[in-house]
């Protein structure tokens, strides 16, 4: 695996004819049952988010091995300054593994995860650190996959298990971690909505998805293959 400057991850490898054949039923398993309505992506970009979800359905599992007391999760460090601004820079957050992101894929990491506050003094030491909790408890998220049921970005069906739930206005920000403020959204579509995409619930239950532009996607109904029976008379 090569790490670049700008924190992304190539990487190649080589497996026999079985596991080659699991790795291949993994990946297609998972990016067969996420083809949402007018995507655009290539095959390639199809299978490595697919890997992704793989991995992130593991993390979320909390069935990996521990490391030192620690299920494996990811870390994200970064100032509260930055953290309820507005910036977008993109090296104003530290991940574990050495790289750098912006601040708005921190606030979309830091929408659903444990929180831990920690006071550094003027010479970078800690001073005092407060209790983990978790922003969104497991009552509330089981009452969010209740009434939503799958990611609600539009055209959009992703199971509720692989999905994370999003603050519509953000908690850092001072929106409330209750029902009427949470949405489910799938690892990809939350990416997008903390990056200029915006989701809305309508008093009657609908969601509603807009573009940076503000204009709605709008996705026709799905054809299926069930029989149509008429009578004559």
């Amino acid at each position: 695996m090569s790490k670049h400057p700008s924190g992304s991850l190539s990487f190649r490898g080589e497996l026999d004819a079985v596991g080659g054949e699991k790795f291949q039923a993994a990946i297609e398993s998972i990016l067969q049952a996420n083809r949402p309505a007018g995507d655009l992506r290539t095959r390639a970009q199809q299978s490595a988010d697919a890997l992704v979800q793989l991995c992130d359905n593991q993390l979320a599992a909390g069935t990996l091995p521990t490391l030192r007391t620690f299920k494996p999760h990811v870390v994200v460090t970064i100032p509260i300054e930055d953290l309820v601004g507005s910036d977008t820079g993109s090296a104003t957050a530290d991940l574990g593994f050495g790289a750098t992101i912006s601040a708005a894929r921190a606030r979309w990491l830091a929408c659903d995860g444990n929180v831990t506050r920690i006071v550094i003094g003027p010479e970078g030491q800690p001073l005092e650190q407060g209790r983990s909790h978790r922003v969104v408890p497991p009552h509330l998220w089981r009452a969010l996959t209740a009434r939503d049921q799958h990611c609600v970005f539009s055209g959009c069906d992703a199971p509720a298990h692989w999905c994370e739930a999003h603050h519509l206005i953000h908690w850092a920000h001072g929106g409330d971690t209750d029902l009427h403020n949470l949405a489910l959204l799938c690892e990809r579509h939350h990416t997008k909505v903390h990056h200029g995409f915006r989701v809305v619930r309508e008093p009657d239950g609908r969601w509603h998805t807009y573009r940076p532009d503000g204009t709605e996607i709008l996705i026709l109904p799905r054809i299926t293959d069930e029989p149509v029976t008429t009578r004559a008379g």
